[in-house]
């Protein structure tokens, strides 16, 4: 019988550790990424059993990015990367939410994920429980939406300019004045009728009469 892979070994080592109905679904992604889904309730004590658990000593979150699917019910994967310095191993923990029901912050286990957490939310608008920093992080303040939704537009829906008159940065409707422009869609040499580097040609010809 061939021994499993450090991964496979991994991943079976985590779920015999979680209670019974705690992970939906795992996994190797491609082969080699030991990955679970975890129901959102539990998902605290998930990440906190594997910092602290000295078998797996995951101390680092390396990153909390999200995933949209809009034809689910809840529609966000909030994914969670972690690493282990100790074992030199990692492992993606995924729970889902929708824009209403919010995911327990895990600021409290790694300092470093309030960064994250606000991101997801400015990207996505995933609401953190227990997050008491839960701003824009990357858009402007008044910015509407949040921009990585799959349903938001590729436009935006006000654009941002500094008037000189006012002499201060105004809020406005998007306009496309693009769209109105009009275009002939000629090649640009049937326009021209002399091209660079004639006028010597016509020098010379002067000169030798």
């Amino acid at each position: 019988m061939t021994p499993p892979t450090p991964q496979q070994a991994l991943l079976n080592a985590v779920l015999s550790t979680l209670p019974d109905g705690v992970v939906t679904e795992s996994k190797l992604a491609r082969g080699v990424e030991p990955e679970i889904r975890v129901r959102r309730e539990a998902l605290h004590a998930v990440l906190q059993l594997l910092r602290d658990k000295p078998d797996f000593g995951f101390e680092q979150c390396m990153d909390i990015c999200g995933m949209d699917w809009p034809q689910r019910a809840e529609r966000f994967d909030v994914v969670y990367n972690l690493l282990s310095l100790t074992h030199n191993h990692r492992i993606r923990v995924i729970t889902q939410t929708d824009a209403v029901q919010p995911v327990p912050t895990v600021s409290d286990l790694w300092p470093t994920a309030t960064w994250f957490e606000r991101e997801a939310w400015d990207m996505y608008g995933v609401v953190f429980e227990g997050q008491s920093d839960l701003r824009r992080i990357l858009t402007d303040y008044g910015f509407q939406g949040h921009p990585l939704r799959k349903d938001f537009p590729l436009t935006g829906y006000v654009e941002v300019r500094y008037d000189p008159e006012r002499q201060a940065v105004v809020y406005e409707p998007v306009k496309l004045q693009q769209d109105f422009r009009n275009f002939d869609f000629l090649s640009p040499w049937e326009g021209m009728t002399t091209l660079p580097g004639d006028e010597k040609v016509h020098l010379n010809r002067i000169t030798r009469e």
